[in-house]
């Protein structure tokens, strides 16, 4: 594509119109734009900064394919029947973002020649063309969005509530799996149950996991997680003190092509303050309900969360009946609660012995055994936790000999 008309194309961005604000088409249409008129010296500084934006992203390519994944657009918003115009507009966006990829350094450097009189500018750097988007057409844009997803969210499996309220992607999110989890196979089953029941979009629960700490009850839900990444389950991790933010994050996820899981991680509550009402109010009551495409999944070490004490239950028999509503208000809003009892004696070794045949870690039944449970011993008891603990020190120690 000569490179004047390839120019006006980048400016006539339509249904891509949200690409012009990347830095790096940003920076190709301001060097072509300088190939006419204005002077060397504009061409060069316009030229190297696209250099820097090309050594920047290191792989223009994947730079313009993510922009292109990440949008939100007029051909998002109708995939299910985008009108023949919109997709000959889309066509003509990847012609002209397909024709800047096959620009090289050189290219635009000898299209100067003969409107400056500067051969200093063909010392200039450079940098090589770059492969087309995987799609050539708005019929295949718009597969590729019906495939893969769209929008803020496409960037990761798992992000995380900012103290402002913005929700951020988490780079290297936890990749553990539920075959890295031994035992509590009833759980595992439940969860798994309701979350293929909320991706298939049928009537699924908020879930409250609660019981006692070291049990994996975090771990459980983000490894369900990690199982359905590739169906479009993604999880936002918020805070207790976030909870204000919900309408926001409603907002966020309620046009998105995914599905969400809401972890509220170690949920409990010292009194009745407006994070408890408000959440109260998001799950089941509110006005505003929520979307159909989010669930909540909480943790907790208490079955209630909130923390009760002997003078809740003092007074008469009316103020005895108020205090344990309010305490049991919000944990009866969780359709399906499991619980993650302290494991006895015969599935803490259970749990042992998976996690070391998983490591190599080869001891006798007997020695291992006997070593494990001294460990939870000093440890303060047994749970899943502690199993992890001893074997990663067991393998700690292999090493050292």
């Amino acid at each position: 594509m000569e490179l004047t008309a390839l120019s006006l194309r980048l400016h006539a961005l339509s249904a891509l119109r949200g690409l012009q604000q990347h830095p790096l088409v940003r920076a190709y249409v301001e060097t072509l734009d300088y190939l006419d008129g204005a002077n060397a010296e504009c061409f060069a500084d316009a030229y190297g900064a696209l250099c820097a934006a090309h050594y920047a992203y290191q792989d223009a390519s994947q730079a313009l394919l993510d922009a292109v994944h990440y949008d939100v657009n007029t051909l998002t918003d109708t995939l299910a029947a985008p009108a023949s115009a919109l997709l000959s507009a889309a066509t003509l966006d990847i012609e002209a973002l397909n024709a800047l990829l096959a620009l090289d350094g050189t290219a635009l450097k000898t299209a100067t020649a003969g409107r400056y009189n500067a051969p200093a500018l063909l010392t200039l750097p450079d940098f090589p063309a770059s492969c087309p988007l995987p799609f050539r057409d708005g019929a295949a844009l718009a597969s590729y969005y019906r495939a893969q997803g769209y929008g803020f969210f496409a960037q990761s499996s798992a992000f995380a509530v900012q103290d402002d309220g913005t929700v951020a992607p988490i780079v290297h999110p936890d990749t553990i799996r539920l075959h890295d989890l031994p035992g509590y196979d009833r759980q595992k089953q439940q969860i798994l149950k309701n979350t293929r029941a909320f991706l298939d979009g049928r009537e699924a629960n908020n879930i409250l996991l609660y019981g006692d700490k070291g049990t994996g009850k975090s771990s459980t839900v983000k490894a369900v997680v990690n199982e359905y990444a590739e169906r479009g389950l993604k999880i936002i991790e918020m805070s207790p003190r976030h909870i204000t933010c919900f309408p926001k994050i409603f907002a966020e996820t309620l046009r998105s092509p995914f599905r969400f899981i809401v972890f509220l991680d170690d949920l409990t509550f010292s009194r009745e303050d407006d994070n408890f009402a408000a959440l109260k109010a998001f799950i089941e009551g509110g006005l505003a309900g929520k979307p159909a495409n989010l669930v909540i999944y909480a943790t907790s070490n208490r079955r209630h969360l909130i923390r009760e004490s002997f003078a809740d239950r003092e007074g008469d028999e009316v103020r005895v009946r108020d205090s344990l509503e309010t305490v049991t208000s919000l944990s009866d809003r969780f359709g399906l609660e499991i619980t993650f009892s302290v494991p006895d004696k015969d599935e803490y070794l259970y749990i042992v012995d998976q996690l070391a045949a998983e490591s190599g870690l080869a001891l006798p039944e007997d020695q291992l055994h006997l070593l494990a449970e001294r460990f939870a011993l000093r440890r303060n008891g047994r749970s899943p936790r502690t199993a992890r603990q001893f074997i990663s020190q067991q393998m700690a120690e292999k090493y050292e000999k």
